[in-house]
């Protein structure tokens, strides 16, 4: 005889078993038992994890095909202006395009591990961190937090990069004087992604941002495939070789390998998992999917035709390279500085939602109270963001930093040791030795990519004058 299910309190709704969800029952039992066991570890090592607080954003709403739009807005967003002269330029031509298809089929299995987690214990966790702290304690939970906050920080310093190298770039067209610097523009950029942060809740809320975001994508894509192809046909045989000294490829290889796995990760895949709808894994699975298959194209395209055009002259700001009309060349910086911004408010979202919640900050921007302290708190992370970004305004750099030192991490070291740690009971002695090589393999990785890209950092900080 079936027991009774009790009408969950927030929902008002009976809450459907595994196998009603389309779930693996055995599997849900295991997650749970592992819970059980690793709380019980924690407690008794005196680091017991507390209950994770609730949040002030809204979450399980949004269909599996608007959290896709949210990772493909991630793969195609301005960063891809860079990926010609940061992968391939780096790579040639075989390394290039084989690095970057096995980075999204690797990239897509990591994940797919990590968004298997979200209801480890029987219960949703909203919060990568809160996932950590269940698994490893509150050292795990204190780790996770701070990779995963350096790395949105670093990545939305590179979008508000991008978003005033599209500033520069029309002001450029325009005028011949070169009187509008870089830094400048990057200040101007952070400037609107506040008055957006400010009108923009919570993730959930982008909604129709989302479509308009697909729409700025398609504009620069197109124009940036279109015009490089036909200058590629007009242009004499190209440069493909890899430029620099033995020492210097060397880096710069270690460095473009990380940058090929920053287009399909975002760090924050539990944090867009919340937003979705039941079943929540089946859904995240789904947009996973989509965005590996479909959402990826787009990036493929830009960067390949790019890099075909112009080799390895390729600009860290592909429409730098481009000799189209000027009408062009101008509705694609538009189109990718207002992307940008969108793009922004995605990894900026997991900081708003620790500041709105712990400051009690509600989704109502009609109070006085809340409007104020949206104001108050979004601006200081935006002010401390454009002011980074208007003294190290090297975007290509920020690809390879991010992908060592945090992304990589968060996205393959943390999610195959956790998956083993969770399943550990039901993984056999080589799928557990298949975990631990991936983990090892990314570490190694994820150290020497950080040497790299802090060596190119510091080359070519040392011919930059701010504000010159």
């Amino acid at each position: 005889m079936t027991a009774a299910r009790k009408v969950d309190e927030e929902t008002g709704k009976v809450p459907l078993l595994a196998d009603e969800r389309g779930e693996d029952p055995e599997y849900e039992e295991s997650l749970e038992a592992g819970a059980e066991k690793y709380l019980a570890s924690s407690s008794s090592h005196g680091e017991q994890y507390t209950e994770a607080p609730k949040t002030a954003h809204q979450i399980s709403k949004d269909s599996w095909f608007q959290v896709c739009i949210v990772l493909s807005t991630g793969v195609n967003c301005a960063y891809l202006m860079d990926y010609s002269e940061t992968m391939m330029a780096h790579l040639g031509w075989i390394a290039g395009v084989v690095g970057i298809i096995a980075a999204t089929a690797l990239s897509f299995y990591a994940n797919t591990l990590l968004a298997k987690l979200h209801e480890f214990g029987g219960e949703k966790h909203i919060r990568y961190r809160d996932l950590a702290g269940l698994i490893y304690g509150k050292k795990g939970y204190y780790t996770v937090w701070m990779l995963q906050y350096i790395n949105l920080f670093m990545i939305n310093v590179g979008l508000i990069i991008l978003a005033g190298s599209a500033i520069k770039g029309v002001y450029d067209l325009l005028n011949d004087d070169d009187a509008l610097k870089l830094p400048y523009c990057n200040i101007m950029a952070g400037l609107v992604c506040f008055l957006f942060a400010i009108m923009v809740p919570h993730l959930s809320a982008l909604g129709v941002w989302l479509g308009l975001s697909a729409f700025l994508s398609t504009i620069y894509v197109v124009v940036a495939i279109v015009v490089s192809i036909s200058d590629g046909v007009k242009a004499p045989p190209r440069d493909y070789s890899i430029p620099g000294t033995v020492v210097g490829k060397i880096f710069l290889t270690i460095e473009a390998v990380a940058s090929c796995f920053v287009p399909f990760n975002t760090g924050m895949l539990p944090e867009i998992q919340a937003t979705v709808r039941d079943p929540v894994v089946g859904n995240m699975l789904k947009a996973l999917s989509m965005q590996s298959v479909v959402g990826s194209l787009p990036m493929y395209a830009v960067t390949f035709a790019g890099y075909w055009a112009y080799g390895s002259s390729t600009s860290s700001y592909l429409l730098n390279n481009l000799s189209g009309p000027v009408w062009a060349k101008a509705l694609a910086n538009i189109a990718a500085f207002f992307q940008a911004v969108i793009a922004f408010h995605i990894y900026a979202c997991p900081s708003y939602e620790y500041l709105d919640t712990t400051y009690s900050v509600k989704e109502n921007a009609s109070k006085v109270q809340n409007l104020s302290f949206r104001i108050g708190l979004r601006g200081s992370y935006l002010t401390v963001s454009s002011i980074v970004a208007a003294l190290l305004p090297f975007v290509g750099d920020f690809i390879g930093l991010i992908g060592s030192v945090c992304l990589i991490p968060l996205t393959f070291v943390i999610p195959h040791h956790m998956y083993m740690k969770a399943r550990s009971k039901k993984l056999s002695s080589v799928q557990k030795l298949w975990h631990w090589l991936n983990a090892l393999m990314f570490g190694v990785l994820s150290a020497a990519a950080t040497l790299a890209s802090v060596r190119r950092i510091v080359m070519d900080s040392k011919n930059y004058e701010i504000f010159g």
